[in-house]
């Protein structure tokens, strides 16, 4: 059912040295930051040959991210992405399985632009899932 990663989402607490930190000191190609209020974070895409690394920043004091940054001030992993062609296909068949898929269960529209959902952390090993149809 999934496809390849598509990325690796990172909560920072600064945008703009994170950014820094993989633009200067990696010489990775780096985004502008994206405010994506629906999500409630600005993110900032990092380029990779095979995949991308998404750095989230809090948009508002009622982001998710801001919680995460609360429990983890320094940052760290937040979620892997992964690719599906047929989201609602995807999301039936994991809902059958007995996974937990957050919010109200419906896509929304992710930072690619394309719909996306989030999977329970504890049904997946500890690690909060989205996937994203492509």
């Amino acid at each position: 059912m999934i496809g390849r990663l598509n990325h690796v989402a990172i909560a920072v607490p600064n945008l703009a040295a994170a950014a820094a930190t993989y633009a200067n000191t990696l010489g990775a190609r780096v985004s502008d930051p994206v405010d994506e209020p629906d999500h409630g974070v600005t993110v900032v895409f990092v380029e990779l040959p095979n995949t991308k690394i998404e750095l989230l920043h809090p948009l508002g004091d009622n982001s998710p991210i801001a919680k995460f940054l609360a429990n983890n001030p320094s940052g760290g992993m937040h979620h892997v992405c992964y690719e599906v062609d047929d989201i609602i296909a995807a999301r039936d068949k994991l809902k059958a399985d007995g996974a937990r898929v957050l919010g109200d269960g419906e896509p929304k529209i992710g930072a690619h632009g394309k719909p996306v959902l989030f999977l329970h952390p504890k049904d997946f090993c500890g690690t909060l899932v989205e996937i994203e149809q492509i």
